[in-house]
């Protein structure tokens, strides 16, 4: 099935060129199914890129979903176009009356401040509450994984002497895990943060998933919280980190290569994409997840009586 986003969204054009299919208002009203409602809490600078990368993802699956683009309300970020917000989408206070089979929130870049100063805190701790009301599965990103393990088990968050940056192998840890069901023994996986969640600071009711020697915790599944938490960026898209570091170096930084990503560690010669089949894999098994847990019925989430699981 294909994915529905807002008419008019960029993604759409970008989708359609990589063969997503994607669903018109129309089409989506003659199909007799409940599509799956995702939000996409998206906090990170660029939204249209960021739009486009988990739309491809969710997009991918043989379901139909239907993505609603959620920003908060008590923070107007800088270097997105005001239009492209006031055309597609909703603040958190007019989400919050809706329920969701699933909600996405992505990484920001505010790690090196402290939780509480970030000025969309508070609000931001009021999403967290509401996913245990309103939203059958939350998939954390980054620094709002760290911020999610954080506000639920107090797991802290430590700075890097150096930054954490290139494509790094990570373990299979729970390969029987329904959200690692196809999934190689290792796989690579982009990481880009200047802090990290510690293993043995995790609470032993959380489990982890993925991991690797050099960047620690990857992948975290919190059962009790209906929830995900992934602290790297397997959205990414090939050139992401490559953009990253000539951005940084332009700036004068002192950032180093991107460790396994350039070919022959050259950043004259484009990058290969050798995370894209498992980020689809993961994404998919979260779907289907969700299909199979989630109740017909979008008012029972929430409730004591909401999950049980549907046959096809």
């Amino acid at each position: 099935m294909p994915i529905k986003i807002p008419s008019g969204l960029p993604a759409i054009d970008v989708l359609a060129r990589e063969g997503v299919m994607v669903m018109s208002e129309e089409t989506a009203l003659r199909q007799d199914i409940r599509p799956l409602q995702i939000g996409l809490l998206n906090l990170m600078p660029n939204k249209e890129r960021t739009e486009t990368q988990f739309a491809r993802l969710i997009g991918a699956t043989p379901l139909q979903i239907e993505m609603t683009l959620i920003r908060m309300g008590s923070h107007t970020p800088r270097n997105a176009a005001p239009d492209h917000l006031e055309a597609f989408y909703v603040t958190f206070d007019e989400a919050r009356a809706r329920k969701f089979d699933g909600l996405i929130i992505t990484g920001a870049p505010v790690e090196l401040l402290e939780f509480e100063e970030v000025s969309y805190w508070p609000e931001l701790t009021r999403v967290f509450e509401w996913t245990q009301t309103n939203v059958h599965s939350t998939f954390a990103v980054c620094w709002g994984a760290q911020a999610m393990i954080h506000h639920f088990h107090g797991v802290p968050k430590h700075p890097l002497a150096r930054k954490a940056f290139g494509c790094f192998r990570h373990r299979n840890l729970a390969p029987a895990s329904p959200y690692l069901r196809g999934f190689s023994d290792d796989f690579v996986v982009p990481v880009s943060r200047w802090t990290e969640v510690r293993a043995h600071e995790v609470p032993a009711h959380l489990r982890i998933l993925a991991a690797a020697d050099e960047t620690g915790p990857c992948l975290i599944e919190d059962a009790g919280r209906r929830a995900l938490y992934m602290f790297n960026h397997i959205e990414y898209d090939t050139t992401s980190l490559q953009e990253e570091y000539e951005r940084d170096v332009a700036r004068g930084e002192n950032i180093q290569l991107p460790v396994n990503y350039f070919p022959g560690d050259d950043p004259s010669r484009p990058p290969e994409n050798r995370w894209r089949s498992h980020a689809h894999l993961l994404f998919g098994n979260w779907i289907n997840e969700i299909y199979q847990t989630t109740p017909y019925d979008i008012a029972r989430i929430g409730t004591p009586v909401e999950a049980q699981p549907q046959t096809a």
